[in-house]
């Protein structure tokens, strides 16, 4: 019986005996095998207090699946483009130095190229390259341009199933809703609470400078 572990083989009597091995020599290697048939080597104990979540199948370490999850999208953070924010009412968003923020035809303004930043998952910050103004929204609604960088200046920033962007502001809502940019069909900004998400006037293609 015992013969069949080879890491309690100098517990156990030759196989070759026929005759029974005694009881507390049994005993013993049945303790040895049920210590054998413990966690896997490599596997993860349980943490003190909490329950183990599902380990990684084949990670080597001890990752739990939520941590593994959270750091996946930490390259993200600090990510930086140069876009131009093409409206689907054919407007590019600018930012002059007084911080007005408004819509623009010319599709080379220097008001309109801008720089996004990703702060955290899914919330970008962008700034004007030309004037270093932040685009922010206030509680009401209204977009401006921001000397320094703030929580009015985080948006939350959504690819829609037009392929078009969407950008929420992160600190502020009306009634619960979001509020967007937005441009209307004269190129000029509409309070965010008069936006919605699938009006065209909220809609950004951000496209690379030429």
């Amino acid at each position: 019986m015992c013969g069949w572990t080879a890491s309690a083989a100098h517990l156990c009597p030759d196989a070759a005996v026929s005759a029974p091995p005694p009881a507390s020599l049994t005993l013993a290697c049945l303790a040895l095998l049920v210590v054998s048939a413990g966690p896997a080597a490599g596997a993860c104990p349980p943490r003190a207090g909490h329950q183990p979540l599902q380990v990684l199948a084949g990670s080597s370490n001890c990752s739990w699946t939520l941590e593994r999850h959270t750091r996946s999208y930490n390259h993200l953070e600090g990510d930086v483009r140069l876009r131009r924010l093409y409206s689907a009412n054919k407007f590019f968003l600018c930012i002059d130095k007084t911080g007005k923020v408004d819509g623009t035809r010319r599709k080379n303004y220097a008001d309109s190229l801008m720089e996004i930043r990703s702060v955290s998952v899914g919330v970008v910050a962008i700034k004007s390259v030309s004037n270093g103004l932040y685009l922010a929204m206030s509680k009401k609604g209204t977009l401006f341009g921001s000397v320094k960088y703030n929580p009015s200046c985080r948006f939350k920033e959504r690819i829609e199933e037009n392929g078009y962007n969407t950008y929420a502001s992160l600190r502020w809502k009306h009634g619960g809703r979001q509020m967007f940019v937005s441009l209307n069909g004269r190129g000029k900004p509409r309070r965010g609470h008069k936006a919605r998400r699938r009006h065209p006037s909220t809609h950004f293609l951000p496209m690379l400078p030429s």
